[in-house]
């Protein structure tokens, strides 16, 4: 706790560094994600082939994969951000597909009756009612992004995980320590807020559809 008392600047940076990161990459994975998860919801029979794909980039080793990354991007950020965006997929599109896919048809076919076409009745009732699993997806993805983000920091992407190198090399159990609660605090707070949103949003979802 010394370390963290007398170096509380240098974490906060570091902090700050790793919330970025997961927020970049969280943007850019919702941009893949929404479009694709919609795509599969509507044309089942790519549902398989395209989760299957999803599925094997989920299973390379993280660290396997920012070094493959990097003869293309270089070290840094880039290949980080890549690469957690790839193993968000999954969780995202296989989310958002269960969200669509579970929407009652009658509900829609009673939005096609009060005359919205298929682009409104996506975005005021499909998606309002698919939001829950859409966010449970992405309190997953945030929490994994979290948790592999420590790992880039071995390919000079910054972040909390430059505690935790520092501290294994040198021997320094204070920057093990820090690093590590500061870790633990925002991934637990990341699943608190984003709980938080899931739960509003399926008591929106409960007071639609009753």
């Amino acid at each position: 706790m010394n370390y963290l008392i007398t170096n509380f600047g240098y974490v906060s940076l570091l902090f700050g560094q790793h919330v970025r990161l997961t927020l970049i990459v969280l943007f850019f994975s919702l941009l893949i994600a929404l479009p694709l998860g919609a795509l599969v919801s509507r044309v089942r029979w790519l549902q398989g082939p395209v989760l299957g794909v999803l599925g094997i980039v989920y299973t390379i080793p993280s660290l396997s994969l920012f070094v493959l990354l990097i003869p293309l991007f270089g070290l840094g950020a880039a290949p980080a951000i890549v690469a957690l965006a790839a193993y968000a997929q999954l969780l995202l599109v296989r989310n958002w597909v269960t969200g669509l896919t579970t929407v009652d048809p009658a509900v829609i076919e009673a939005a096609r009756g009060m005359g919205m076409n298929g682009w409104q009745c996506f975005w005021q009732v499909e998606f309002p009612l698919a939001l829950p699993m859409l966010l449970a997806g992405v309190r997953l993805a945030a929490l994994s992004s979290i948790g592999i983000g420590t790992i880039a920091a071995y390919i000079n992407a910054g972040g909390l995980g430059v505690l935790l190198f520092q501290g294994v090399v040198t021997s320094n159990y204070g920057k093990i320590l820090a690093g590590s609660l500061a870790v633990s605090v925002l991934a637990i707070g990341s699943n608190y807020l984003l709980r938080f949103l899931e739960r509003r949003a399926e008591g929106f979802r409960q007071g639609g559809t009753g």
